[in-house]
């Protein structure tokens, strides 16, 4: 397994009031998965993506992520666990607005330390694998906001990582460029074997995910693989 959560559990203070995000929560996630995480906004999907990703630290239970212990790490030096090991993908695109295409996508490059030729070599790869070449010099608000996610999808992937994350990848895409979006990251999985986890609320998202992992107040309600992959 890529990623093992064993009776995970997440609480939060609001003040006085006690919010329990997750509560004893068990998933796996195996190599080359396609999953969904689906609920409603508060059912703790955003959270248990985090947790996952090394952003937040569970108040209980165990994660094991790519045969480490995350949860006995102290979440200052996950840093290079979540450089090396995870891509993310947000539905803001989170790109660097003074870089050009070309440079929000070399910059995890540049954080792992690639070489001048490798990093340009794959880095104008990954912008012709997601059709986006052409733009490598303009902006992101030069930039429809198509275009933006598959920048973001770039910069993801340029770094090859085991793991995407992808927190509401479609959320402020309209219905046919998201189709093209899911269409993509479905290519991704099956020719380069990447993992790939979403946290959504879209039935297209759900409905072309190989796994369905519904929550619900926090707990898992379901936990499916789809009829046909």
């Amino acid at each position: 397994m890529l990623v093992s959560l064993t009776n995970v559990s997440k609480s939060y203070r609001l003040g006085r009031v006690g919010v329990r995000a997750l509560d004893a929560v068990d998933l796996d996630v195996a190599r080359g998965d396609f999953l969904a995480l689906a609920g409603p906004s508060g059912s703790g999907k955003t959270t248990l993506l985090n947790l996952i990703g090394c952003i937040d630290k569970p108040s209980g239970g165990r994660i094991v992520l790519d045969g480490v212990d995350v949860t006995a790490v102290p979440l200052h030096r996950l840093a290079a666990t979540r450089r090396d090991t995870l891509g993310y993908i947000f539905q803001t695109f989170n790109l660097i607005p003074v870089l050009t295409a070309y440079e929000n996508v070399e910059y995890p490059l540049l954080l792992q330390n690639v070489g001048r030729r490798e990093r340009d070599a794959r880095v104008r790869r990954w912008l012709d694998q997601v059709g986006i070449a052409a733009q490598a010099q303009q902006r992101p608000d030069q930039l429809s906001g198509g275009q933006r996610q598959r920048v973001a999808i770039a910069r993801a992937m340029v770094a090859e990582p085991k793991l995407i994350l992808a927190d509401e990848p479609t959320a402020n895409l309209d219905s046919d460029t998201a189709a093209h979006i899911l269409d993509l990251l479905a290519k991704l999985n099956a020719e380069t074997g990447t993992t790939f986890v979403f946290a959504t609320h879209d039935p297209a998202v759900m409905s072309r995910a190989q796994r369905l992992v519904r929550l619900h107040d926090g707990r898992i309600s379901e936990n499916a693989h789809a009829l046909v992959a």
